[in-house]
């Protein structure tokens, strides 16, 4: 893989991941841009202890664009975007738009006693999975997912290294049912400047296991999943898709190594090399459940920068809104509110459809 990195016309990185030796990526970004938007606000909220981020100027940010003004395609004659090359394998830059970045301007230091205030010190990248606008991730080729995967990598490495970094989260959001703003194929990174609200629970969880047992709490998990195997959706020799026993969505999917790891850096060239095929079948499931596009969302978990690393286990988090062909999961009064979910569909049956589900590689 070849890594080049360049500066666009306001300043922003972008790196391209190219799988070809020989590719050039010397054209300059021809636009004329304002310079981007300082850091957000990060507010303390003392109820729930967590943060909360409040980036006004996201809401100018481009939303459904048509085809021939997308800002991820390539940039061609004078229809020019956020990527300058004429074409690309992968892509990642820094949001236009970012909920986080390294911009900090002064912030006072709290709104109320109850309520400090501070910069949203981070990061937040686009990770463009290919240059073809009507393609989709299940579309990808195997070698395209190692290419992507290595993006991954290398990114959660570099944003670790950041000032005040302390977790990084890659995702993709997959649908208009999902909330996406741009149909081209691509994904985000955030780089946050606190352990994640999900992770803390996760982890605290881990601790009192292994306190408990000496062991890691989901790698335990895992084999038993693996040993139960009527949740298991797919599996090779470094990885296995199930579905958990407490699924919250009705159709959800954990795509785990089978080695404990921290995170995707510490993959190695035999588990990269098969995650892409495994994962292509489990999306293309997905999408041939209803036979039509499964709007998803694909969160990697993975340890924070600093702290309790060894409780950790990668895994690649697969869940969808659509429990019906017509119907939608939405989130109402008591998952939105108290937090506590309720699944229509019982994990062994949404387990048995995928495994029933034949694969569909269309868009």
């Amino acid at each position: 893989m070849k890594r080049t990195q360049i500066e666009l016309a306001d300043g922003r990185e972008l790196i391209y991941f190219d799988e070809r030796d020989d590719a050039v990526r010397d054209q300059p970004d021809r636009r004329e841009l304002p310079p981007p938007p300082p850091a957000s606000q990060l507010r303390y909220d003392p109820l729930t202890d967590e943060w909360v981020a409040v980036a006004v100027h996201r809401q100018t940010r481009t939303f459904l664009p048509p085809a021939d003004e997308c800002p991820l395609c390539p940039s061609r004659g004078d229809r020019l975007s956020e990527i300058p090359a004429p074409d690309y394998d992968v892509a990642v830059f820094e949001n236009r738009f970012p909920s986080l970045s390294q911009r900090v301007a002064e912030e006072p230091d709290e709104i109320t006693p109850f309520t400090p205030v501070r910069p949203g010190r981070g990061r937040c990248e686009v990770v463009c999975f290919t240059d073809d606008h009507n393609a989709s991730f299940p579309r990808l080729s195997p070698r395209r997912v190692r290419t992507v995967l290595d993006a991954l990598a290398d990114r959660t490495t570099a944003l670790g290294a950041l000032p005040g970094v302390e977790q990084v989260f890659p995702f993709e959001n997959r649908g208009v049912e999902i909330g996406v703003t741009l149909h081209h194929p691509h994904g985000q990174i955030y780089a946050y400047p606190f352990v994640t609200p999900r992770t803390r629970t996760m982890l605290a969880a881990a601790r009192r296991h292994a306190e408990r047992t000496g062991g890691n709490l989901y790698a335990d998990v895992l084999a038993a999943e693996r040993a139960a195997g009527d949740r298991v959706v797919a599996a090779n020799e470094h990885w296995t898709a199930y579905v958990p026993a407490a699924a919250r969505w009705p159709f959800e999917v954990h795509v785990a190594p089978h080695r404990p790891l921290p995170d995707i850096p510490a993959l190695d060239d035999a588990e990269r090399d098969a995650f892409g095929p495994l994962y292509l079948d489990v999306l293309r499931r997905f999408d041939g459940l209803f036979g039509l596009p499964m709007p998803y969302i694909a969160a990697w978990h993975q340890a924070p920068v600093r702290v309790d690393r060894d409780l950790a286990h990668l895994h690649l988090q697969l869940f969808s809104i659509r429990r019906a062909k017509d119907k939608l999961k939405y989130l109402a009064g008591s998952e939105s509110g108290m937090g506590v979910f309720i699944n229509d569909i019982a994990p062994e049956r949404a387990a048995e459809l995928l495994r029933a589900a034949p694969p569909r590689a269309a868009a």
